[in-house]
């Protein structure tokens, strides 16, 4: 009997992982729909003592069952941790919003104080973080010390949601004595733009207590990045910086020098793919020269930083005696460059913690300074363009976006066709600021400003050459084909056309299905890519090899209810393989 018992208790501690006061039920793949299907769930909570953690992660959650689940959280005060990202599989984005509030309702019934909320990978939108907006402004979270919110498509009326929900929670929490001391941000992948960076600035200033802070992919631009640097230095206990893949230019990167001259417990800076330049790199180099004691990595990769620039950064990092890691990868450094900055590092006696060049752009062109500078100059105008767009026009965007994404994360019903992050990182040396923020962030508008050169200029930032680079301008490009405008619709073909038919992608397209989560980042299928896919099989250029790929692919569709909303799946299917077999 006692055997029996220890048996019993061994396999439901391996079924649930408990340990420190956890439940977890991470990754288990369970399809949780309603009442019933949490029923061991529900009492397994009830049944813990000194609940402290619970993970949900790897699981879909339905209303009804999200509801029990609360239900059984509403008595544990000692409660914690939410671990509950990758939840909503499957799920309608309006099922999310009632789910979250349920959870969050309860948690605040029980009194509990949070440290840790982990909601990432759930792609539920500004409504999702409406979802959560009375729990962040409770005193549930006056104790709250990591928010991670990545890859949840946010966009920028999320994060003025939860810029504002964050400051409301900081004052209430002041006047209560104890104000709200967060100190782990994560928020990558999320369009946040320049608009919703430069809200969460102000609460991160607000705050003034953060130690890590990532927000890489976010299409922030130098006006963004300004104001995050303004904020970042009122935050000087701050260890850990990554703005990965945001378009800092000369002024971005020149604002961040001077702010991260008062982070003097900066360990991590990851400023890669951040388009930093010559001038941005050597004011974070001088920055780095006369402080950052206990500086460990330092990122400047993919920044169009030149020779001389490097070895600025290189004899900059020459006394940091904690530093592990240097990557200045995927710059204009040119052969030479790279030689004389591998002996610089090993006269430094540092030449294991340079990290590789492979992927340097060689030396610049002899124009490229002009063209720099026509660049920023059209950054700016840009920019300015931007502050003019009213709210109502950005509400209409938002509600576009939401309508796009109404099944976002669907991973049983919608297919989502996936792709390196780092596909967005330029070829070029020589990078059209247009043409960069078209493939962060696609939009018709976009498209159209690039003119008659349109094609020319993609085919400048995109390696044909390269399958899964092509494969992405693609569905980029084809996302905002419209068949009500001529105009669009005419320039997403042109641009396909002419761009995109020296590669064959199709056999990419499906493949790119099967690639492990971890090294991609999911593509929602939208009706301008089936729409350009009909136009391309009817081209000389078409492969007709790649027939049978594109038959299944529309097959597969077809059984995909939620792929086009109300788009016409079975017209399509027709169409398609009429076209094919023509």
């Amino acid at each position: 009997m006692a055997t029996d018992i220890v048996a019993q208790l061994a396999d439901s501690l391996a079924k649930t992982g408990v340990e420190d006061g956890e439940l977890s039920y991470k990754g288990q793949g369970r399809k949780l729909n309603d009442a019933q299907s949490v029923e061991e769930i529900v009492k397994e909570i009830q049944d813990f003592e000194g609940l402290h953690a619970l993970r949900l992660e790897g699981n879909t959650v339905g209303v009804e069952a999200a509801q029990a689940i609360a239900k059984a959280l509403e008595t544990k005060s000692e409660f914690k941790r939410c671990y509950w990202s990758d939840m909503f599989t499957g799920r309608l984005r309006s099922e999310i919003p009632p789910a979250l509030n349920a959870l969050g309702d309860a948690v605040m019934l029980a009194g509990a104080r949070l440290t840790v909320i982990d909601l990432s990978d759930n792609a539920f939108g500004p409504d999702g973080v409406r979802g959560i907006e009375k729990l962040l402004k409770s005193t549930a979270c006056y104790t709250l010390e990591e928010l991670r919110l990545n890859n949840c498509g946010m966009g920028i009326g999320g994060g003025k949601i939860l810029a504002a929900s964050l400051m409301q929670c900081h004052k209430k929490s002041s006047s209560d004595g104890a104000p709200l001391s967060l100190k782990v941000f994560i928020a990558g992948r999320n369009r946040l733009e320049n608009d919703g960076a430069t809200a969460l600035a102000q609460a991160f200033q607000l705050m003034g207590s953060l130690e890590e802070v990532h927000m890489p992919q976010n299409g922030i631009n130098h006006a963004g990045v300004t104001a995050l640097a303004t904020a970042m230095q009122h935050n000087a206990g701050l260890k850990i910086l990554n703005l990965n893949d945001n378009t800092f230019t000369e002024k971005g990167a020149i604002a961040m020098a001077q702010a991260l001259k008062h982070l003097h417990n900066i360990q991590v800076i990851n400023f890669g793919d951040c388009l930093v330049r010559p001038a941005g790199a050597k004011a974070i180099a001088e920055t780095v020269s006369e402080g950052l004691p206990i500086l460990k990595e330092l990122n400047l990769s993919y920044g169009e930083i030149t020779e001389e620039a490097a070895l600025a950064v290189a004899q900059a990092v020459k006394n940091k005696n904690q530093l592990e890691k240097l990557d200045l990868n995927g710059n204009c450094l040119g052969e030479d460059g790279c030689k004389a900055l591998k002996d610089i590092m090993e006269g430094m006696n540092m030449a294991q913690l340079l990290g590789s060049l492979s992927d340097d752009e060689g030396e610049p062109e002899d124009d490229d300074d002009d063209d720099e500078e026509d660049d920023e100059e059209e950054e700016e105008d840009d920019d300015e363009d931007e502050e003019d767009v009213d709210e109502e026009e950005i509400e209409e965007e938002e509600e576009e976006e939401e309508e796009e994404e109404e099944s976002s994360g669907n991973k049983f019903h919608c297919i989502s066709l996936s792709f390196p992050s780092q596909l967005s990182t330029p070829v070029s040396a020589a990078r059209p600021p247009d043409v960069s923020s078209f493939l962060s962030f696609p939009s018709p508008d976009k498209l159209l400003k690039l003119g008659a050169k349109r094609a020319l200029l993609m085919e400048q930032q995109v390696d044909v050459t390269d399958a899964t680079k092509t494969a992405e301008a693609f569905l980029k490009i084809a996302s905002v084909y419209k068949e009500e405008n001529n105009d669009v619709k005419n320039a997403v073909l042109e641009t396909i056309g002419k761009t995109l038919r020296l590669y064959p992608l199709l056999s990419l397209l499906l493949s790119s299905l099967t690639e492990s989560e971890d090294k991609v980042k999911p593509v929602l299928v939208v009706p301008g890519h089936l729409h350009a896919l009909e136009h391309v099989v009817r081209q000389d250029y078409f492969p007709k090899e790649s027939v049978a790929v594109l038959e299944a692919f529309i097959a597969c569709a077809a059984q995909n209810f939620c792929l086009f909303g109300d788009f016409a799946t079975r017209a399509v299917q027709r169409m398609l393989v009429s076209n094919l077999h023509a």
